[in-house]
C-alpha cells in the first residue's frame, strides 16, 4: 500500500474552508434568518439619522428593561442600564457576574452615515427657483447624490429651547427634493473632467421650490414663499435655521433585494448593520459572567471627534458610573477596566465585488454570505493608522465563534496601496483594550443604496451575542 496520503481527504483535513454561507441552512434557519431581517429593514427605514438611531435604539432598550443610568441608585448583577449622550449616542450595560475590575466584554458601532447637511444660511432664490445649500458629511461619491430623491431630516431649536422635530419625504403624501444635474446634451465639459470632479461639493444644491408668493411687489418671491410654507408649518423664520441641524438623506426606503430575497438595499447600513445587530444581541443576554457593553457612537464617518464621537470623554464618564454604582470605584479603577476588557470593534468591510475585482486581493477579502468578518488591522498603506490586534486575541475570538458554530472570514480592506480605512478600533485600543474589527462586508459603501447579506446579518447578531456572554 501507498504511504502516500488521499489528497482530497487531505485538503479537507489542512485547507482554510471558505464556504457561503447559505449552503449550511435548513429551511428553518432560513425562515429564521429572514424574520431577522424584516427587523433590521424596519430599523434601518426608521432610523435614517444618527438622531433618529438613538431615538429608536432608547425605545428598544426600554421596552427590554434598560433603564437611564442617571434614575439608578444602585447597581447588581443582572442590572440593564443605558445612557443617551446629547440624542446622538447610546452606551448599553447589563452587569456581569464579574467585578468590573476584570474587564467587560465590549461591541462598539457607530450610527452615523454620509450624507448632505444644510449650511447654516442655507436657502437662497436663483432665476425663479429656491434653493438649499449644502455641506457634505463622510466620504461620498458626490456624483451619486444627484438626481435622486431626497428627503429631510433633523431637528430646528429655537432661543428659548423649543425642539422642532423635522421629517419630510418619507410618507407617501410628503414631498421630495433634489439635485440636478446636466443633460449629456451640455455636459460635454463636464464629461471631460475626473470622475471625482464633475460635481463640485458647492454644487449639491437641493431644489425645494419654484413657486412665487402671491404678493407682486416683494422680491425673492420664490423664498418668500418657501419660508412663508415654514413659517406655517413649523413657526420658524430664516434665522431659525442657524440653530438647525438638518440632513438630507436618500428618500427611498430599504428593501429586500434579489429574486432569492438574499439580501438588502439600503441607505445607511454603514455602520446601522452593525448598529442594530448589536444592540439586538444585547437585549438577549441575562446575568453574563462578564458586564457586557453596547456602544453605538456618533461621528465616525468624519473622525469619531467631538463630545459625541468616540474620541470625548463621555464614554469614560458612564463607565465610572457603574463603578460608583456598583461600588467598585477606587483610584485607578477605570483604567484597571479598560486594560482588562475585550472588544469588537463592530463596523463593516468592503465586500468583494465581481464587476470591479481589480481593487481586492483575493485570498484576502470578504464576501457576502460567506459570514461575519473579521479585520485584524485597518489603516492605509503600511498599517498607518492601524489597531493591529495580536494574534493571541484573534485566537481568542476565533474560539468563541468556533465554540458556538458562528461562521467568520478574515479579510482586509482591499489589497495594499489600494484601500484603507478606518474605525473606531484604536480609540478603545489607545485605552488598553484588545481589540478587533468585526463587521459584514457590503457592497458600494458610501452610497445613497448599500448592499449586505441577510446571513451575515443574521451571523453578526449570533456572533456579538456569543461574545457578550464569553
Amino acid at each position: 500500500m501507498s504511504d502516500i496520503p488521499n489528497g482530497e481527504e487531505l485538503k479537507e483535513k489542512l485547507f482554510a474552508k471558505k464556504k457561503n454561507g447559505w449552503e449550511k441552512t435548513n429551511p428553518q434557519e432560513r425562515e429564521r434568518i429572514f424574520k431577522f431581517a424584516e427587523e433590521y429593514i424596519y430599523f434601518l427605514n426608521h432610523a435614517k439619522t444618527e438622531r433618529e438611531a438613538a431615538k429608536l435604539a432608547k425605545e428598544m432598550l426600554e421596552k427590554n428593561g434598560f433603564q437611564n443610568i442617571e434614575q439608578v441608585e444602585n447597581l447588581k448583577e443582572g442590572d440593564k442600564v443605558y445612557y443617551c449622550n446629547r440624542s446622538k449616542t447610546i452606551y448599553a450595560a447589563v452587569i456581569g457576574k464579574e467585578v468590573l475590575t476584570k474587564g467587560c466584554n465590549i461591541v462598539g458601532a457607530h450610527i452615523d452615515s454620509p450624507r448632505l447637511d444644510l449650511k447654516p444660511n442655507p436657502l437662497y432664490e436663483d432665476n425663479g427657483l429656491a434653493l438649499l445649500k449644502t455641506h457634505y458629511y463622510g466620504g461620498i461619491k458626490k456624483y451619486q447624490w444627484t438626481t435622486i430623491p431626497l428627503s429631510i431630516h433633523g431637528v430646528i431649536v429655537k432661543p428659548d429651547g423649543e425642539k422642532i422635530e423635522v421629517a419630510i419625504g418619507e410618507n407617501e403624501e410628503d414631498p421630495v427634493f433634489t439635485i440636478t444635474d446636466l443633460l449629456p446634451h451640455l455636459a460635454q465639459e463636464q464629461m471631460e473632467k475626473k470622475l471625482k470632479e464633475g460635481i463640485a461639493g458647492e454644487d449639491l444644491n437641493i431644489l425645494v421650490g419654484s413657486m412665487p408668493f402671491e404678493e407682486t411687489k416683494a422680491s425673492e418671491k420664490v423664498k418668500l414663499n418657501i419660508l412663508n410654507i415654514l413659517n406655517k408649518k413649523y413657526g420658524i423664520t430664516e434665522v431659525d435655521f442657524m440653530s438647525s441641524e438638518l440632513e438630507l438623506v436618500p428618500a427611498f426606503q430599504s428593501k429586500t433585494l434579489g429574486l432569492d430575497r438574499s439580501m438588502v438595499l439600503g441607505y445607511g447600513q454603514d455602520d446601522r448593520v452593525c448598529s442594530f445587530t448589536a444592540l439586538r444581541a444585547i437585549l438577549n443576554i441575562e446575568k453574563p459572567s462578564k458586564t457586557a457593553i453596547c456602544i453605538l457612537a456618533d461621528k465616525e464617518e468624519i473622525g469619531s471627534m467631538g463630545n459625541t464621537g468616540m474620541e470625548s470623554q463621555v464614554f469614560d464618564h458612564f463607565m465610572a458610573e457603574i463603578l460608583n454604582k456598583t461600588g467598585e470605584n477606587k483610584p485607578n479603577a477605570l483604567e484597571e477596566v479598560f486594560c482588562h476588557s475585550k472588544m469588537l470593534s463592530a463596523d463593516v468591510d468592503a465586500g468583494l465585488d465581481p464587476t470591479y475585482p481589480q481593487v481586492s486581493e483575493k485570498n484576502n477579502c470578504a464576501r457576502l454570505g460567506h459570514g461575519v468578518g473579521l479585520n485584524k488591522y485597518t489603516g492605509a498603506r503600511g498599517k498607518s493608522g492601524a489597531s493591529d490586534a495580536n494574534a493571541e486575541y484573534v485566537a481568542e475570538v476565533r474560539n468563541i465563534f468556533e465554540r458556538n458554530d458562528i461562521q467568520y472570514q478574515l479579510s482586509e480592506l482591499g489589497k495594499v496601496d489600494v484601500g484603507g480605512g478606518g474605525t473606531i478600533a484604536y480609540i478603545l485600543a489607545n485605552k488598553g483594550m484588545d481589540v478587533i474589527d468585526c463587521g459584514i462586508p457590503v457592497l458600494s459603501m458610501h452610497a445613497p443604496c448599500e448592499v449586505t447579506s441577510k446571513f451575515d446579518i443574521y451571523e453578526a447578531h449570533r456572533a456579538y451575542e456569543a461574545f457578550y456572554k464569553a
